[in-house]
């Protein structure tokens, strides 16, 4: 049996095709006839746009529009001035057409790479797909026809693209195994929407297997088997049909209200990155937006967004919501996201280092820009502010500060806006969990960030496999400090939300009941799945759990009682 990550739930079993990848390897010459040269790469330019054009427009008619913005998403990275630019930069200066497209996608695919957040990282893989697609075209290779297929097929790649997503036929197609890609990757996204079971970042998969191997592909636990025998197959027959039955249950949570065993009502909310995402949401039966990352807004670009740009956006995904809470996450840039052209000098811990609200509150003009979109959207829906990686009072003081200087700007122009905006904190360090008692008094709401709580609580690099066993959430340290910053938020009145992975962890699930959270923020595929756990469990049951819990003195204990009372 080998891991891999559970990308895509269900199972699978069938006959592998194996993905070989070509060779894109070229010589780098000198390129006397520079127009030449240029005319030979606008052309690779416009067969990529035809190519990808049609593969959005394949995507959309047989999966959604939805996932069709993923090809749309490379056909405006390729048009954005900034990269095509640069490299046509590189030809006239002497370069070959393909060392200009592998020297200028790498040099974005390093910057993205680096990121901690999954969906920022996932601007690589794009690029990443993007620089393939354009040395083919130069190289003049043809893909494999993924659209031919035998029905039963289980599909095995180094990395499965959107371009070779787009050719899939899901009645064909019964599971993807990848050696690289994560939850939040496009290969991921696009096997749920298929509803194909995907394990991805299996090691070396591609060298272990060859075609026609059988192979069970387990995309709940991220579990593969090859060539397994007749007793293990015969168990995952069961298991499949126990998934489809289970599937088809969650089905009678569309459009219900998300409440617990004992009738507590409860939010539901979304995490999204683009204003698009909001489209998701809803129609995943999402409450709210609980996090929107406004990264994105300032990534894939040469200069800052413009208030004008940035309030459209907001208001965009404010209108999609129609009325329901938009909870907007102020800029947080630094630690793993880096901006060139914010000109952010290379720190040697940047995750304890200038980022984020520390950046913002240094860089007012521009954060007021900020401010001042997202207020001018307030107009529009129920907006809330959330500021990231407080460590002390002052910063929620100082952000709260400026709000009131954007407010009072916008009423002398005129501005419409929610005069009873609330602005919140993230708490996702250990100084914020010890002071919530004292942030609740300051701040309009929480947002518990667990991905930076169980890092800085541990004090671990989850990117450091030397130490990665330490980095979970059911640590006996962090479940304490999730517990008291629930407490200390509830205590003081204010909303308590959560929107890190652990909101949607079944295993979490019940303990954050007990602690009484009141607002679960999750990935929109997750949504239903979080609803029927929650309606599972009753507070008086969450509660003898917890208590159990909180006795126990190893994550591994703590995880061992959660998986044997899962319900």
């Amino acid at each position: 049996m080998y891991k891999g990550i559970e990308a895509s739930r269900g199972i699978g079993i069938g006959s592998i095709c194996l993905i070989v990848e070509h060779d894109l390897s070229f010589e780098s010459k000198h390129i006397d006839d520079t127009e030449a040269e240029k005319a030979r790469f606008n052309n690779a330019i416009e067969a990529f746009k035809t190519e990808t054009s049609a593969m959005a427009e394949n995507i959309r008619k047989n999966i959604g529009p939805k996932e069709a913005e993923i090809m749309e998403g490379h056909l405006a990275m390729i048009a954005d001035p900034t990269m095509a630019g640069e490299m046509t930069k590189m030809i006239e200066a002497g370069q070959c057409a393909e060392a200009a497209v592998t020297a200028v996608c790498d040099m974005f695919i390093g910057m993205f790479s680096k990121m901690e957040d999954d969906m920022m990282r996932q601007r690589a893989s794009d690029i990443s797909d993007i620089k393939i697609s354009l040395l083919k075209l130069l190289l003049g290779i043809e893909d494999v026809d993924i659209s031919k297929v035998a029905p039963g097929t289980v599909l095995v790649a180094h990395d499965l693209t959107p371009s070779m997503c787009s050719q899939i036929v899901k009645e064909n197609v019964v599971g993807i195994i990848t050696e690289v890609g994560g939850k939040t990757s496009h290969s991921a996204i696009l096997a749920r929407a298929l509803e194909i079971p995907a394990v991805l970042s299996v090691p070396n998969i591609t060298e272990i297997v060859k075609d026609k191997d059988t192979a069970i592909v387990d995309g709940t636990e991220g579990d593969v088997y090859i060539n397994p025998d007749g007793e293990v197959i015969s168990q995952y027959v069961i298991k499949r049909e126990e998934f489809v039955k289970a599937q088809a249950e969650l089905k009678k949570f569309i459009g219900q209200k998300t409440v617990t065993a004992d009738g507590t009502e409860l939010e539901l909310f979304c995490n999204i990155g683009t204003p698009k995402d909001a489209r998701k949401a809803v129609e995943c039966d999402g409450e709210g937006i609980g996090l929107f990352r406004s990264e994105f807004l300032f990534m894939d670009r040469p200069h800052l967004p413009t208030e004008e740009e940035q309030f459209e956006a907001y208001k965009e995904a404010v209108e999609i919501m129609g009325g329901r809470t938009v909870i907007i996450r102020t800029l947080d840039i630094g630690g793993d996201k880096d901006i060139p052209y914010l000109g952010l000098e290379k720190e040697e811990n940047p995750f304890l280092g200038y980022r984020a609200v520390r950046y913002c509150l240094a860089n007012s003009d521009m954060y007021k820009i900020q401010l001042r979109g997202i207020l001018r959207a307030s107009a529009f829906g129920n907006v809330k502010i959330m500021v990231p990686l407080v460590t002390c009072v002052d910063e929620v003081r100082a952000v709260k500060a400026l709000v009131e200087e954007c407010k009072n700007e916008l009423r002398s122009e005129g501005v419409k806006f929610d005069e009873n905006i609330e602005v919140g904190c993230m708490v996702e360090t250990a100084a914020a969990s010890l002071i919530a008692d004292i942030l609740a008094k300051e701040a309009d709401f929480f947002s518990i960030g667990t991905n930076d709580l169980t890092q800085y609580t541990m004090s671990v690099d989850r990117g450091n496999a030397e130490v990665a066993y330490l980095y979970s959430a059911f640590q006996p340290a962090v479940l304490r400090s999730i517990k008291n910053i629930i407490q200390a938020g509830n205590a003081a009145g204010i909303t308590v939300g959560m929107c890190g992975e652990a909101a949607a962890d079944p295993l979490m699930i019940p303990l954050l009941i007990s602690f009484g959270l009141k607002e679960y923020s999750v990935n929109p595929v997750l949504v239903l799945t979080a609803r029927s756990i929650i309606s599972k469990w009753s507070k008086a049951e969450a509660d003898a759990l917890a208590e159990k819990v909180l006795a126990l003195t190893t994550e591994k204990e703590i995880v061992e009682l959660l998986k044997a009372s899962a319900k």
